[in-house]
């Protein structure tokens, strides 16, 4: 079912091997391969409930697959988020996660905790390690604050930031971490075409930079202009993968976002069942002729036919009981 077109640009950076995730009896996500090279932009792309958060959440530890594997630069990832993040993998979540009452320099200072060594007493004691260490940090936060073009704005609250600014602050603490790969979650929801412009050039940035990212998007023409590749879930299963013409030229990728069911479709079994069971159910149901019909008006008495109906008093007796007492 699945149709693939891969262009290699470096060596593979991420390797997710038949991830499968099953939550009771619910399969969101089922059998998906899927490679990130280094300096390589990747999209992943599906109608909602498609997996693809699920997916991402294998990739960085918060959840455990239920099957199959993920490796970063050919290691297998415990499933640790903090671990996750220290080898080498950072991401941002599909609803922005900053710390609201932190400033926009601390929020960034929070992303370097993977890289820095100092422990307990040399924080406690504050050694000269500690300090130097605090001082490195603090530069490179600036440097991250430069990059995306919050500089100025470093000791705002991060509450305080527009829309557009707090989703870039979400990516510089995710880069805090120095990764060499970045996993973005619709990091363009709820922009106006202004801001997903500076969105896309700053991508571009970071992939200029070495860093590979893998990211998730509803706007199409974002994320095709944007990436190398472009992989489409469906129901959980990965229907195609290539290039964006590819992609947009795959009849199975438009009737997946249309809601109409194509030739393979995951669930096309059960389905199938479904209406075999509607097909027997309706063989065996009783002919039409034999059906009672509803009674017609021709069935019921006529009305001058139809019993009187004695008067009563209010004490219970009839009319024609009073009669005859009165007749005696």
């Amino acid at each position: 079912m699945t149709t693939m077109t891969t262009t290699t640009t470096g060596t593979t950076v991420l390797d997710a091997s038949g991830v499968t995730m099953r939550f009771g009896g619910l399969t969101a996500v089922r059998g998906v391969d899927l490679t990130v090279n280094a300096g390589e932009i990747v999209g992943l792309i599906g109608p909602n409930g498609a997996g693809k958060t699920t997916f991402f959440n294998c990739l960085t530890g918060l959840y455990v697959p239920t099957e199959g594997k993920v490796s970063y630069k050919g290691t297998v990832l415990p499933p640790k988020p903090h671990l996750v993040t220290q080898a080498g993998i950072a991401r941002t979540f599909q609803n922005i996660r900053l710390f609201a009452n932190m400033t926009v320099l601390e929020n960034v200072l929070v992303g370097r905790h993977t890289r820095t060594k100092e422990g307990l007493w040399s924080a406690l004691l504050r050694l000269p390690g500690y300090k130097k260490a605090e001082n490195s940090s603090r530069e490179r936060a600036m440097e991250l604050l430069e990059f995306i073009g919050l500089a100025d704005k470093a000791d705002h609250l991060a509450r305080n930031l527009p829309y557009g600014d707090q989703r870039k602050l979400e990516i510089a603490r995710a880069l805090a971490s120095d990764p060499g790969l970045l996993l973005l979650d619709e990091p363009t929801a709820g922009m106006n075409p202004q801001e997903t412009r500076v969105t896309e050039e700053l991508i571009f940035a970071i992939r200029d930079q070495g860093i590979a990212v893998l990211v998730i998007e509803h706007d199409m023409r974002f994320i095709f202009n944007l990436c190398d590749r472009v992989a489409v879930l469906v129901q959980g299963e990965k229907l195609v993968e290539g290039t964006a013409e590819v992609v947009q030229g795959d009849e199975r990728v438009v009737a997946a976002y249309l809601g109409t069911p194509f030739e393979g479709a995951p669930g096309a079994d059960e389905v199938a069942e479904v209406e075999a069971a509607e097909a027997g159910a309706a063989a065996a149901a009783p002919p039409a002729d034999r059906t009672p019909a509803a009674p017609t008006p021709a069935d019921e008495a006529p009305a001058d036919q139809a019993p009187a109906k004695a008067d009563t008093t209010e004490t219970g007796t009839t009319r024609t009981e009073e009669e005859e007492e009165d007749n005696r």
